[in-house]
């Protein structure tokens, strides 16, 4: 089966990232974007550490070691980026003042319900960090993951069963294998990956699909 890699995935959220925006890319995968954001389109990308205006990953030799993200990952700031108090960053997200957020997921239901933050296991590590706020306050929120576990179940469930980070507040889901849109009738599959078809990707989902002429 054909699947989208991660710098693809990447980049495919990148495009749907309109100028202007206040973004926040949450830990491990989602903050690959930033390397694939358009350089002639001004995006302000934030971090809940107290960081806005980060620009891509430093180059080899160049990290700061004072400058990462909530991520601990090495990061640039562009000229105007600014730092602030922890605090004023979370009142940032809550406060709606963000226009996207970009996280990932364990599972996501057909209702755009989010799990991200454990899985219920008891040898887990609970790691909420800022994503409850963020699910909430931001305007958009995109899912970033991969279709299926290693196992093999489908990620995007009719109803999640780990513990929810928030209720019907997910936009896009954005997998290996394609790009769905949550909308009130349902999961409507706005891309595939190459030679994919509908009936494959449907077997590889727990949660019914619709087809791009289904979305009202």
């Amino acid at each position: 089966m054909n699947r989208f890699t991660r710098d693809q995935i990447a980049a495919r959220v990148a495009q749907d990232i309109h100028e202007g925006a206040y973004v926040n890319l949450g830990i491990g995968l989602p903050t690959k974007v930033a390397n694939y954001l358009p350089a002639d389109r001004e995006v302000f990308l934030h971090s809940e550490n107290g960081l806005l205006g980060m620009g891509p990953a430093p180059g080899p030799g160049e990290e700061d070691d004072d400058l990462i993200n909530a991520g601990k990952q090495p990061v640039t700031l562009l000229t105007g980026g600014a730092y602030f108090h922890h605090g004023d960053s979370f009142a940032m997200m809550r406060g709606g003042h963000l226009d996207v957020c970009v996280l990932g997921a364990f599972q996501v239901s057909e209702k755009g319900d989010l799990a991200n933050w454990h899985t219920g296991a008891p040898d887990a590590i609970p790691a909420v960090g800022g994503a409850m706020d963020l699910a909430i306050g931001a305007k958009q929120v995109f899912v970033m993951m991969d279709h299926q576990t290693k196992q093999g179940e489908s990620k995007i469930v009719r109803e999640c069963t780990y513990p929810l980070t928030g209720v019907a507040c997910v936009n896009r889901i954005y997998t290996d294998l394609a790009v769905l849109d949550v909308t009130p009738n349902g999961l409507v599959v706005r891309e595939m990956a190459p030679g994919l078809s509908f009936e494959a990707l449907q077997a590889a989902t727990s949660a019914p699909l619709l087809a791009p002429e289904s979305k009202g």
